[in-house]
């Protein structure tokens, strides 16, 4: 059977990343990855609290040539091995995308190559698909059983998709205000702690105690499949105005350092957001009657959320598929997933139909 060499290129945000992977050309699971590389911009970002678009897309043009050079290195090919490019084309940041848009669009056009356009939220879908915690298991994809609904939770997004069969999408529920990843982050920023705030929020909460505070879960009903972040976080900052630790203008007060009653306070907010996001994601399923759940995106690395799920979703003899740890932030290899698989599907153009969308929607795709 015959082999597809597939370069995959992802810079939506603040990553530049590039895999190449390789399939059966009528057969998406049989995928091998043959590199994954990743340049994270977190260290320059971090001075700013949060990604600042345009050093962001700067910083893609100066490290997209080496990484693409790293990943074929790595997976010991050159640009003549290649057969096809895979780029991400939305949403994200417009500059970001661009950046990668461009180098792909010059590259097909060198190499006369074709060129799989992708949603970056399908990526974090078919990155559900990967099998275990090592991405280098053998098999590599293990496909979920459809209709499943899928938990898509990062930076920019919050929402809930039915998937009914493949490349069949329908939103049924998204946050209304601000994404889960952002509310971590907002709230990481007013108790004081590095960029990225997720991470470090839920490292602090480890030491608190999550019953010590009661933050609000907003849309608490179970026929209502959307979420919504901001009362949390307008609870959260008034009760740190409360104590002390922030001033009217939610900055904080670098002379409190009340770390018990900041790691209460990091543990009561992660439960809000985490309870948010399995009550709607379990409700949903039942009531849609689906049998699998999928998950995905950046928040998908939270170790209570995770644990979360895979709890509720025993009690009510769900299949759950997490996306590995190693995937759940942006890379290459969960956007070549989803790659091969409109590949395999006849979903392919040339570098004349690329264009970078930063608010591109999730929607079925014709196969």
């Amino acid at each position: 059977m015959e082999k597809v060499i597939l370069l995959t290129i992802e810079t939506s945000c603040d990553e530049t990343a590039a895999s190449v992977v390789s399939f059966h050309k009528n057969k998406p699971s049989s995928i091998t990855p043959l590199s994954s590389v990743v340049a994270s911009q977190i260290k320059t970002h971090a001075k700013y609290g949060g990604v600042f678009p345009e050093l962001a897309s700067r910083l893609h043009i100066e490290k997209i040539n080496p990484v693409v050079e790293k990943a074929l290195k790595e997976a010991k090919k050159t640009i003549e091995n290649i057969d096809a490019l895979a780029v991400t084309v939305g949403p994200g940041l417009i500059g970001s995308l661009l950046v990668g848009v461009e180098f792909t669009r010059g590259l097909a056009m060198a190499r006369q190559l074709p060129v799989v356009a992708l949603n970056h939220l399908e990526g974090h879908i078919f990155a559900s698909y990967a099998n275990g915690e090592a991405t280098t298991r053998s098999p590599f994809i293990k496909e979920p059983s459809l209709p499943a609904l899928a938990l898509i939770a990062s930076g920019g997004h919050t929402m809930l998709v039915l998937i009914d069969k493949e490349f069949h999408y329908k939103v049924v529920g998204q946050t209304l205000d601000d994404a889960s990843g952002e509310a971590f982050d907002k709230i990481a920023r007013m108790l004081a702690l590095p960029y990225p705030g997720g991470p470090a929020l839920s490292a602090l909460a480890k030491y608190g105690n999550s019953k010590k505070f009661t933050f609000p879960v907003a849309l608490a009903q179970k026929d209502n499949d959307n979420f919504s972040f901001s009362g949390l976080k307008t609870a959260v900052y008034y009760k740190l105005r409360s104590l002390g630790f922030v001033n009217e203008k939610a900055e904080p007060v670098l002379n409190k350092n009340n770390k018990q009653l900041k790691s209460d306070i990091a543990a009561s907010a992660q439960k809000a957001i985490v309870e948010a996001l399995v009550k709607k994601t379990i409700n949903a399923a039942l009531r849609l009657r689906v049998k699998t759940i999928l998950g995905g995106g950046g928040v998908m690395a939270n170790t209570l959320l995770r644990e979360e799920l895979a709890k509720k979703a025993q009690d009510n003899k769900l299949d759950l598929r997490l996306t590995p740890l190693a995937l759940c932030t942006d890379n290459a290899l969960s956007m070549a997933i989803a790659g091969a698989y409109h590949w395999c599907r006849g979903n392919v153009g040339s570098w004349q139909t690329l264009e970078p969308c930063a608010s591109l929607p999730l929607k079925d795709v014709k196969v």
